[in-house]
């Protein structure tokens, strides 16, 4: 697949750095020399050098035999222009980065497919959702929603009080048969090795386990691990920037009681006089015994999303310090992640790995609808399309031929999920979650075809 990135800035970068390990065909465009110099150095790729709403550089870089045009530069006009220029001069797709909503919410009002724009993400927009359904399922680290929660994946460490620590998969179904999640990828804890599980499989104390649950799932889960979905309402928030402005103004709108610390003058009356049901205090959000003063101990939730990750993670670490249960840090160095579960924050959000996410879907194959990566573990979580003509199809799940790296989590039917065991039939039209690590996916891809 031939693939044009625009923007070899954070975003741009780790999305090359992610599609050159799959050897697609990708051709970076930047007008920044170092930022290039750093991707040729690091990356299997194509760089260019120009102004990527250039006629004469989308030319050079033979956008009229690309596939996918993903314009991600830190410019949403220069996106949004360069997604018209690309689409018109030959680009299959083409996927903008943008950071006004107001450009997603009115979507097909608008019609940009009309001016060459398939696509538009915005990673701040895709933060603070992150955030808000992190709350919603508090009691663990991971989360993510396929079909609006019909199947929802949650990971989780592994506490000596969990009733199944020490029991092998097929132990643990068989003293819990009525259970509805199925657990899809283990890493074990101080490891950096994923184990996709298997009958034999067992659970340690210290597991960091990820699951497939369908409804009723994720309450069973807490119970038999100890844990407890706690309600949040009154949240803090540490940064009044883009992703702290959108999280504040979602989670007030849903009836949270939110207050934000911004240390810049300016942007906290700005945010105050757009937020009217938020709490705007201007100050430094590092300071302990303001933080005290705010009666952060009293705090539900915590989030951290200032401009330097640094901050972010030690801040949490003063609001667990004050008896917050649930902490969120928004990190840009993805080697954060490892030591995240090890010191206690319970989430970490990454805006280029949320962006990577939303973009991969355009570039998987066999009739991929969804698609995250999993925190920390090399492995994909896939929901595909079932065809008639796929390999799948009509097939029991026991007699398919799938790659042992990889799993089945769970079947959406007729908008119900449903935790998919050996007898059961994949029919057409059926949506199939898949946990698959990074070297089976081109197999798994095959049988949905």
């Amino acid at each position: 697949m031939k693939i044009i990135i625009a923007g070899a800035g954070e975003v741009g970068f780790h999305l090359a750095k992610l599609l050159s390990y799959e050897s697609q065909e990708i051709t970076l465009i930047d007008t920044n020399k170092e930022s290039l110099a750093y991707a040729d150095a690091h990356l299997d790729i194509k760089v260019i050098r120009g102004d990527a709403t250039s006629i004469a550089i989308l030319k050079d870089a033979r956008v009229d035999n690309n596939d996918l045009f993903i314009a991600v530069t830190s410019s949403e006009t220069t996106n949004i222009t360069a997604c018209a220029l690309a689409k018109r001069l030959g680009s299959k797709k083409t996927i903008a980065r943008i950071s006004n909503t107001e450009f997603i919410n009115h979507k097909d009002e608008v019609g940009f497919t009309k001016f060459g724009i398939d696509e538009l993400i915005s990673p701040e927009s895709l933060a603070a959702s992150e955030i808000e359904l992190s709350l919603k399922q508090s009691s663990f680290n991971d989360t993510y929603e396929f079909e609006e929660g019909a199947l929802t994946m949650v990971g989780l460490n592994l506490s000596r009080s969990a009733l199944f620590v020490g029991k092998t998969v097929k132990e643990a179904a068989a003293i819990f048969p009525e259970i509805h999640f199925v657990p899809i990828a283990i890493q074990r804890f101080g490891t950096q090795y994923t184990i996709i599980p298997r009958g034999d499989t067992k659970f340690k104390r210290g597991d960091n386990v990820v699951f497939i649950t369908s409804e009723g799932g994720a309450e069973e889960l807490c119970r038999l691990t100890g844990k407890t979905n706690r309600e949040i309402r009154d949240v803090m928030i540490l940064g009044g920037t883009k992703i702290g402005f959108k999280a504040a103004r979602d989670l007030s709108e849903k009836g949270f009681n939110v207050k934000i610390l911004e240390e810049n003058k300016e942007r906290a009356f700005d945010i105050a006089d757009m937020l009217p049901n938020v709490l705007v205090i201007h100050s430094d959000g590092r300071n302990v015994d303001l933080l005290d003063e705010e009666n952060i101990s009293e705090m539900d939730a915590f989030i951290a999303v200032a401009a330097n990750s640094e901050t972010n993670i030690m801040s949490c670490l003063v609001a667990k310090s004050k008896g917050v249960k649930k902490t969120i840090a928004l990190v840009e160095n993805m080697d954060y992640f490892e030591l995240s579960h090890s010191i206690g924050i319970e989430t970490l959000i990454n805006k280029k790995l949320l962006a990577a996410n939303n973009i991969f879907r355009y570039i998987r194959k066999g009739e991929v609808v969804a698609m995250t990566k999993l925190s920390n573990m090399n492995a994909e979580l896939l929901e595909f399309e079932v065809k008639a003509t796929s390999a799948i199809c009509n097939k029991v799940i026991k007699n398919i031929d799938f790659p042992r790296s990889a799993i089945i989590g769970g079947v959406i039917r007729n908008g119900l999920g449903v935790i998919a065991l050996g007898d059961f039939k994949i029919q057409e039209g059926d949506r199939v979650v898949v946990c698959s690590l990074l070297q089976s996916i081109k197999g798994v891809e095959k049988l949905f075809r």
